[in-house]
């Protein structure tokens, strides 16, 4: 259609040219077909170079619509993978948020562990203090190491319940136990080397090496006591029982005041 309109413009304008050429005189006519040619010549290469255009145009349009759709299917893609990033990092904050959660809880859980831990340790501290006096040494050693076990920032709440549970544990088997071990005791305010005989953490008693005197610990007074001579043969069979060299049998024991 452009080619045609192009066409249809240098007519017109041939004919235009062509009219006052004829009303010209003999004398100018001699020149008119040169002039003529060259308008004509001058009309054609303008509507080519329109024509040219026209059709550069057209293409550019072209090559521009082109580029227009494949930049909405680009902007489309984008908006898709936006929303697809979106949603990850909601999940993302969702995620953290939780977690800043439980590190939030897990803190708070330590500390109560720990106070528990040490609530437990003081109560444990307590028993061993006013419970018989016996393997002194070994169970404050322990206590010692416990507390150097509870106050280490970098150990971790379980490992510290384990040690905390092995001592409750080896303090319990105490109870199920009976034996006998040579010690230095004050009686009466004198140093006296006896024999100590464990009831489990029932009773303690003490005999003599010569097996001449024989006593106790009593609790009510926290102190170690003397007992009569009568009860001298009983205690020996105990600790002979206590010791492996006697099968064992039934005594009486003079366990007195076992409480305050």
């Amino acid at each position: 259609m452009l080619r045609s309109l192009a066409c249809a413009g240098a007519a017109a304008l041939l004919l235009a040219l062509a009219a006052p050429a004829a009303a010209q005189s003999p004398t100018s006519r001699a020149s008119a077909p040169d002039s003529l040619v060259s308008t004509v010549n001058e009309t054609v290469d303008t509507a080519r170079q329109i024509q040219t255009s026209l059709d550069d145009w057209s293409q550019e349009r072209t090559n521009l619509e082109r580029r227009y759709r494949a930049a909405q299917a680009n902007v489309a893609y984008l908006q898709e993978l936006t929303a697809r990033e979106n949603e990850k990092a909601a999940a993302l904050d969702g995620a953290v948020a939780e977690l800043e959660r439980r590190l939030i809880e897990s803190t708070r859980m330590q500390a109560v562990i720990q106070d528990t831990l040490n609530a437990v340790l003081g109560r444990l501290e307590t028993v061993v203090a006013t419970d018989l006096p016996f393997l002194t040494a070994e169970r404050q050693d322990r206590l010692a190491n416990l507390r150097l076990t509870m106050a280490q920032p970098d150990l971790a709440p379980a490992e510290k319940l384990r040690h905390l549970l092995e001592a409750l544990l080896i303090e319990a088997q105490y109870g199920n136990s009976v034996e006998v071990e040579p010690q230095t005791i004050m009686v009466a305010g004198r140093e006296t080397h006896a024999d100590i005989l464990r009831i489990g953490r029932l009773a303690l008693f003490w005999r003599s090496p010569d097996g001449k005197r024989v006593g106790n610990w009593d609790p009510a007074t926290a102190a170690w006591t003397e007992l009569p001579g009568r009860n001298k043969r009983v205690i020996a069979q105990a600790m002979e029982m206590a010791a492996r060299t006697r099968p064992i049998d039934l005594v009486s024991l003079p366990l007195g005041r076992i409480s305050r």
